[in-house]
């Protein structure tokens, strides 16, 4: 297990950037998640104009401690989900031009990775304490931008409410690269200012997010390994062309592209390098099995127990359920 002292004890979330919210949504129903309604931040684009949906869309699949999310990119055209809930972003006039910039940097860093795949393109690490975590990363002289403070909504038996994270995202030291863009997505820490539990149930019966993988080319799987244990302050347990880090709550996978078959069987990358797969904790793998079969899923059983949905039937990344 990972010490307490260590500013990184597991996994926030992972993002899976999709062009079709509502296909997005069903594709997870039908794998047995409970998803929340999708959520679309609305602005004006100027002073007095009216409020319209911007940047992107978010839908959570709220686990234990963790989530899921499926985004998509606003489009000024496209109909909204029935479901959709708009979440009116408040903001002064003078503060109004720079929110918008951001929202719209944001809308076309998630566009290029749209482009490059439909999949996963967003890992997230939890922190019991991000300051702790950016102070390391820049003695590593790790590039990030910094740590930022936003409210995110969160579905509860209630009704829809803000919850406080504070995050980074860190930067790729690549010439001319997009602030928070590595070559394998969006990778950044995040801390909630609270315990935010959730109990939702899942008819797949799954409890945590445990696990991620990612996939490299074999001549710079040495160097992305090296670069993640800068990030995560820690050696990975190595074994051929697979590198694992424990994070105590969780585990992350660099896998040469070479050996990826071995590790998830028929997995074929859209690209590299991309986050491919994760993984899934669940309360019976029984009753995961029986719900998959139930709805059409298809899936293998490894060697371990585990069952492995393939990529095509979820959004692009893999899902491997344990």
């Amino acid at each position: 297990m990972i010490a307490v002292e260590n500013d990184i004890t597991g996994l926030h979330h992972v993002g899976l950037v999709a062009a079709d919210m509502s296909s997005a949504v069903e594709t997870y129903r039908r794998l047995g998640f409970t998803v929340s309604a999708p959520t679309y931040p609305v602005l004006p684009s100027a002073p007095g104009a009216p409020p319209r949906p911007v940047g992107a869309a978010n839908a959570h699949i709220y686990l234990r401690r963790n989530f899921v999310e499926l985004v998509t990119i606003v489009r000024a055209d496209e109909s909204l989900p029935a479901e959709a809930e708009l979440l009116p972003l408040s903001v002064p006039d003078d503060k109004l031009p720079g929110l918008l910039t951001a929202v719209r940097t944001t809308a076309a860093n998630l566009s290029d990775c749209l482009d490059r795949f439909p999949g996963m393109h967003i890992l997230i690490f939890d922190s019991p304490d991000i300051d702790r975590a950016t102070t390391r990363l820049r003695a590593a002289d790790v590039d990030h931008g910094g740590v930022h403070s936003i409210q995110r909504p969160v579905h509860t038996a209630e009704g829809t409410r803000m919850a406080a994270t504070r995050f980074l995202e860190v930067n790729s030291d690549e010439p001319g690269a997009a602030p928070g863009r590595l070559p394998e997505g969006r990778l950044g820490i995040a801390q909630n200012s609270a315990v935010d539990p959730h109990r939702v149930m899942h008819a797949n019966s799954a409890i945590d997010l445990i696990g991620g993988v990612l996939c490299v080319p074999d001549d710079t799987w040495g160097a992305t390994v090296k670069r993640y244990e800068i990030y995560l302050g820690r050696a990975a347990d190595r074994t051929g062309r697979t590198a694992t880090f424990d994070l105590g709550d969780a585990s992350v996978t660099v896998v040469a592209d070479s050996a990826v078959s071995d590790l998830i069987p028929g997995l074929r990358p859209p690209a590299l390098p991309a986050f491919v797969a994760y993984q899934i904790a669940v309360q019976d793998i029984t009753r995961t099995a029986d719900h998959l079969k139930a709805a059409g899923v298809s899936y293998h059983r490894t060697r371990t127990g585990k069952l492995v949905v393939p990529a095509d039937e979820a959004l692009g990344a893999a899902i491997i359920f344990s």
